[in-house]
């Protein structure tokens, strides 16, 4: 019998080594992620892989599985411990070994093979792993899911059957890069900043732009897991300036950021303008719009306003629906709703038919800018930007709140914001006029201008953004209104950024 996890262990004693830890926070709303040797150990990692072969079988769904690992020095480890738990389990499975995330969702649908579990810990700092999960193609594991995991997880409730197998898949990223790459060349001559923060897209990133007929200047493309300069994370400023510096320096198109494990993209235009991702899928959705009227656009309640009030957008019938912030959230709703794609700030992309499966890839996001660059002559990245109304938004803004409080402090802010509303209290000097609870609290007052809090599903932190389409400074009165409800609450912390 194996035995039940810990909460909490130290290393460097006989019970770290013969016991699994895996502290319960690790389990999020739609992945898991953990502090490697602090939160848990590679016994954890085999229990988690021991979970998910137990809860797919319980789901009924076919024991088969593809997995990878992103660029760590440590995820190969953590990758061997849970093809051992999933064995274990009597699952078979297809390793594709060192890729981005995407690769590992394509593979699902190149080797029809139904779940999938990466390890990555995306663009967290390192010392962080986790695991993307799923069984249901495209999509990946929700709260109903993660919930029932960490039920069999830590209650070591496993049914080890035994009986699995493993295989190598060799040469994989061809595959994937061939699927992405077979088709027509963009007539347009693009010079591309192609960025990944010396993360695991760098293997890839220059050869699928030069393919499709972009000239590529390649920025810290060269994989290296200390991230000697910051975390390939293209939501992070540390990185979009490097990439302004980089366009502005070779007279580049434009400027594309991906992240630590490539399913995500950040832009920067020609003139080193750092566009958020929630303006470059507007500006996806006018061109998208255009070739299909009507089409209905999933966006996250982090995102600008302007998807419900974007004139074109009106002209072209879009429907915008705002939804909750999560990748697994997101990419199950544009699923849900046919939508033609869902478009969340921190650069996350959901693509259906023509234009992919509906999972997240930075690399499908960024031939979609390309597309759209090559058809609109004459038209620059910074032009189709400024082509866009006027808003004022600030960078997503992370203050620091403890996994185990940050879900009550949102709570009481949602409970503030009811009572406000319901009293006809101001905010920020204005009448409430809308307020959306679906993912925390999103505040709307009279101007249009509107604050976000909710909670990080990823790390120990509250969420905020702010954004006003009447000024900058009303974009300032609402930060400060909103971290004026903040600090009555001492459980939460200093921000990562500012405005």
């Amino acid at each position: 019998m194996f035995p039940t996890p810990k909460p909490a262990l130290t290393p460097n004693t006989y019970a770290y080594e013969s016991s699994p830890l895996v502290k319960p926070t690790g389990f999020r709303e739609y992945d898991a992620r953990w502090l490697l040797e602090k939160e848990i150990n590679l016994m954890g990692v085999q229990a988690l892989g021991m979970g998910l072969g137990t809860l797919i079988r319980e789901m009924g769904v076919k024991p088969e599985i593809v997995t990878g690992h992103d660029f760590r020095s440590y995820s190969t480890s953590v990758k061997l411990a849970l093809v051992a738990g999933l064995m274990a389990a009597g699952c078979k499975v297809h390793d594709i070994g060192l890729c981005i995330t995407p690769m590992a969702y394509f593979a699902q649908f190149a080797l029809d093979v139904p779940c999938v579990a990466m390890v990555t810990a995306s663009h967290n700092d390192n010392g962080w792993t986790g695991v993307k999960m799923g069984a249901n193609r495209p999509l990946t594991f929700g709260p109903d899911e993660m919930t029932r995991l960490k039920e069999i997880v830590l209650g070591a409730k496993f049914d080890l059957k035994g009986g699995g197998s493993y295989v190598f898949v060799e040469n994989f990223p061809g595959r994937y890069i061939a699927d992405l790459t077979t088709r027509p060349k963009i007539k347009r001559k693009l010079k591309v900043i192609a960025a990944c923060g010396n993360g695991t897209a760098g293997a890839f990133a220059q050869r699928i732009l030069e393919a499709i007929g972009c000239e590529v200047v390649p920025l810290d493309c060269e994989l290296d897991y200390t991230f000697p300069k910051y975390n390939p994370n293209p939501e992070d400023l540390e990185m979009l300036h490097a990439m302004r510096d980089a366009v502005l320096q070779h007279k580049a198109d434009v400027g594309l950021g991906f992240d630590g494990d490539g399913d995500r993209c950040g832009v920067v235009d020609d003139t080193g303008d750092e566009i958020f991702a929630d303006k470059v899928g507007v500006m996806l959705a006018r061109y998208m719009s255009s070739l299909h009227p009507g089409a209905t656009f999933v966006v996250d309640v982090k995102s600008t306003g302007l998807y419900a009030t974007d004139p074109v957008l009106l002209k072209n019938g879009v429907k915008a629906d705002y939804w909750k912030t999560g990748h697994s959230y997101m990419k199950r709703r544009t699923h849900e709703l046919s939508a033609l794609a869902g478009f969340e700030k921190s650069g996350h992309y959901f693509f259906n038919k023509p234009f992919g499966r509906g999972y997240d890839d930075g690399f499908v996001s960024a031939l979609a800018i390309c597309d759209m660059l090559d058809r609109s002559p004459g038209k620059t990245m910074s032009q189709l930007k400024d082509a866009l109304p006027k808003t004022w938004g600030s960078p997503t803004m992370s203050p620091h709140c403890d996994d185990e409080k940050k879900y009550g402090v949102v709570d009481a802010v949602v409970k503030h914001f009811e009572a406000a509303k319901a009293k006809g209290d101001k905010f920020a000097g204005q009448a409430i006029r809308d307020l959306v609870t679906v993912n925390g609290a999103r505040v709307t007052v009279e101007d249009g201008t509107w604050g976000l809090v909710r909670a990080s599903s990823n790390k120990p932190e509250l969420v905020v953004v702010v954004e006003s389409p009447a000024s900058e400074a009303r974009m300032r009165e609402m930060f400060k209104a909103v971290d004026g409800v903040l600090r009555t609450h001492p459980e939460v912390g200093a921000y990562n950024q500012t405005i």
